[in-house]
This record gives C-alpha cells, sequence and structure tokens, in this order.
C-alpha cells in the first residue's frame, strides 16, 4: 500500500488551543481512517510544520484523508500551506493534484 505524507504550515492557535494538541489531532484525524505509520514537527524557516504519514490506497483516498486532517487542524489554528507527497522508492513525489480546499 502507498505511503503518503501531508504537510502543514501551522499559524495562530485558536483561543484555548495549546501549541501540544495540534500534532496529536492531525494524527488522530488520519488514525480514524488508516494507518499512521509517523508524524512530525518541524520548524523550517521560522515557520511550524507539521507532518503526517500514512497509507492509503491511492491518490485519491490519500487526497481525501489529506482534506480531512487539514480541516481537523484547521479547527485549532490558522494553516497555510498544505502539501501531499506520494513516496516511490526511497523519494518524495509532490502530488500535482492535492487541492485542500476541493
Amino acid at each position: 500500500m502507498p505511503s503518503y505524507r501531508l504537510t502543514l504550515t501551522i499559524g495562530a492557535l485558536r483561543p484555548g488551543v495549546t501549541p501540544e494538541q495540534v500534532l496529536p489531532a492531525a494524527a488522530e484525524a488520519a488514525r480514524e481512517r488508516t494507518t499512521v505509520e509517523a508524524w512530525d514537527l518541524a520548524v523550517v524557516r521560522g515557520e511550524p510544520r507539521i507532518s503526517v504519514r500514512y497509507t492509503a490506497q491511492d491518490d485519491g483516498q490519500s487526497a481525501d484523508l489529506g482534506r480531512r486532517v487539514r480541516a481537523t487542524v484547521s479547527t485549532l489554528a490558522d494553516v497555510g500551506a498544505s502539501r501531499l507527497d506520494r513516496r516511490y522508492g526511497p523519494r518524495w513525489h509532490r502530488l500535482a493534484r492535492f487541492d485542500p480546499s476541493y
């Protein structure tokens, strides 16, 4: 089964939300529908970014899961850029068709 990675840039948190809540909520949103392989937080050029890696049957199912995770995170914080990648062998390749607003 293919592996996918959703990366979201996180902005301001909603009132009452702590930073520690965001990444687990993102992973749980994906875990409700599929196997979550890993999740991570990084600060890139001063911007916090979370990544959730999961499996999906195909690109369409992966995009649906990506939108679900993004929608969940949007209830906790402002979400900036979104990126969905698929793993082919040892490399990650961006899915050009991923539109988080779809």
